[in-house]
């Protein structure tokens, strides 16, 4: 009988699924340094963005067929080594998309309204001082009429969009792959199509009030001191993509110097132990890495996981 470890989790339905396939489905996670010594013994894996699968643990794993990851990205997976060694890579790049757009918002949405500061000082001050916390967070602004300039049109860019249109926003984007694209916006009954152009990164830069991207993982960040300053001051900025994506450092002065109003994060650069500076910002709305992290996209994840599995080892 064919054996899988789901070393990050799944969805019951995506591993009764697997279970009623006939297949042996192992739930007990095998920490990163022993996983070189036991992946042989499975001939799939699945995982989320904890586990990575190097060229290391393939090359101890002849019996490995799948490697299934469930989300977006594949950056901690060697994919072209494994496709080299006959090994299928698969992931749910559609399963999570509208999650993560919607928690781009609720960082947005905190921001803008100083809900991210209010929920850390009211349980303090909220009973002495609850006069005083009001006029502090009387500043607030409206998200109609603003601009939201996103960085990577794939579909989590795309369901940020529709959610932008939908509050009235104005939209400007930057792909280097997407010069235009045509959004179904809207349910069967009450649909409309809606036209985005792509912008220059330099245009974007200039003109939102809010940045969020929605990119894969980078090698060098996309975000740094040059690209800050082109930005607007008392603009936004939210990451919900990945870490390196942003440079932190240059993040943090464009915030200390008053050049940026604030920033959104759910991703770090030292994942799982973001640095402290970040954690105690003022100006900063913190998610630990939850973006895909809803009931709806987990059940999504799971499933699709399953099928690909499935069908891959027949």
């Amino acid at each position: 009988m064919r054996k899988i470890l789901v070393n990050d989790g799944i969805e019951n339905s995506g591993k009764l699924m697997l279970e009623q396939a006939g297949y042996t489905v192992d739930m007990n996670k095998v920490p990163q340094e022993e996983l070189v010594n036991k992946l042989n013994e499975y001939d799939a894996i699945c995982v989320r963005s904890a586990t990575k699968v190097r060229k290391e643990q393939i090359d101890a794993a002849p019996n490995l067929k799948v490697i299934a990851r469930g989300g977006v990205g594949l950056d901690n997976i060697d994919v072209e080594y494994a496709k080299s060694k006959g090994i299928a890579v698969v992931n749910t790049p559609a399963a999570s998309s509208r999650s993560v757009a919607e928690l781009a918002f609720a960082h947005i949405f905190a921001l803008a309204r100083f809900i991210h500061l209010a929920n850390r000082e009211m349980p303090e001050k909220g009973s002495s001082q609850f006069n005083e916390l009001k006029k502090q967070f009387a500043a607030g602004i409206e998200l109609e009429g603003k601009t939201i300039g996103i960085i990577g049109m794939g579909r989590i860019g795309q369901e940020a969009a529709k959610i932008a249109i939908g509050m009235g926003m104005d939209v400007v984007a930057y792909d280097p792959f997407v010069k235009s694209m045509n959004l179904q916006i809207g349910n069967k009954k009450h649909q409309m199509t809606v036209t985005i152009d792509g912008s220059s990164l330099e245009e974007v830069l200039a003109s939102a009030d809010f940045i969020t991207l929605h990119v894969p993982g980078v090698s060098t960040p996309i975000l740094g001191e040059n690209e800050f300053s082109k930005m607007k001051k008392g603009a936004f900025v939210i990451n919900a993509a990945r870490g390196g994506v942003i440079d932190e450092d240059a993040l943090l002065y464009a915030l200390n110097s008053g050049h940026l109003a604030g920033a959104g994060l759910d991703v770090f650069v030292s994942e799982p132990n973001p640095r402290i500076d970040l954690l105690q910002h003022s100006k900063i709305s913190l998610t630990p890495h939850t973006g895909a992290s809803t009931a709806e996209a987990q059940e999504k994840v799971g499933g699709e996981l399953a099928s690909q599995i499935i069908s891959i080892l027949g």
